[in-house]
């Protein structure tokens, strides 16, 4: 009977599991969507979905937050980590969306390479989150360092990307189209290094 009045133990590292494996997937999406534009409505209505689900995560993780006394690492760290990879979810959506939006039928080699990385980024995202749950400290450093080097190659493929635009694209309504595009890309990658910062700080405060 006593067990009744105990308060139930939340997985709060299951949670964020779900949600880096929802990011994971839609970053496939976006991936798929850049190759082939012909099906960027089908891709980005894809994405969407999961950037609900995203949303339904995150409300539940708060709820549980508001309700839980003890949590498994710093209340403040669980927000902003489950946040940040809100944050993630909503610029790939918001990238395919306006690929979508614009009409853009014509496949840039330089947004696929910027959504490859991203989708890389959010592979190793997902395994860090995964070695947080098991409280392997030392991969999550490892996996942090990785989503470092992406973010950086993110950056230097993003200003590229910008130069060839400006050269070689004479339609001025379209470089705007693109490059709106490109810096959605580029914000998100920007983002997973915001993610890799939260953990490295919460393996700071654990190790």
């Amino acid at each position: 009977m006593f067990k009744k009045f105990l308060p139930q133990e939340t997985d709060f590292f299951g949670m964020f599991e779900k949600a880096a494996l929802n990011v994971n997937k839609s970053a496939i999406l976006l991936v798929d969507m850049m190759e082939d534009l012909s099906i960027a409505e089908i891709k980005a209505k894809e994405i969407y979905e999961a950037e609900q689900e995203g949303d339904m995560i995150t409300h539940e993780v708060m709820r549980k937050l508001n309700k839980t006394f003890l949590t498994p690492v710093d209340r403040e760290d669980i927000h902003a980590l489950v946040n940040a990879l809100d944050d993630v979810l909503d610029l790939i959506w918001a990238s395919a969306d306006r690929a979508m939006l614009f009409k853009l039928d014509t496949p840039m080699p330089e947004a696929i390479e910027m959504s490859k990385t991203l989708h890389e980024t959010t592979e190793f995202i997902t395994k860090a989150i995964g070695a947080l749950k098991e409280k392997k400290y030392s991969y999550i450093q490892e996996y942090c360092i990785e989503i470092n080097r992406l973010e950086n190659r993110g950056d230097r493929i993003f200003r590229e990307a910008l130069v060839k635009l400006f050269d070689n694209i004479k339609d001025p309504i379209m470089v705007i189209k693109w490059k709106e595009v490109y810096e959605h890309l580029e914000e998100a990658s920007d983002t997973c290094e915001d993610v890799a910062d939260i953990l490295e700080g919460i393996v700071l405060k654990h190790a």
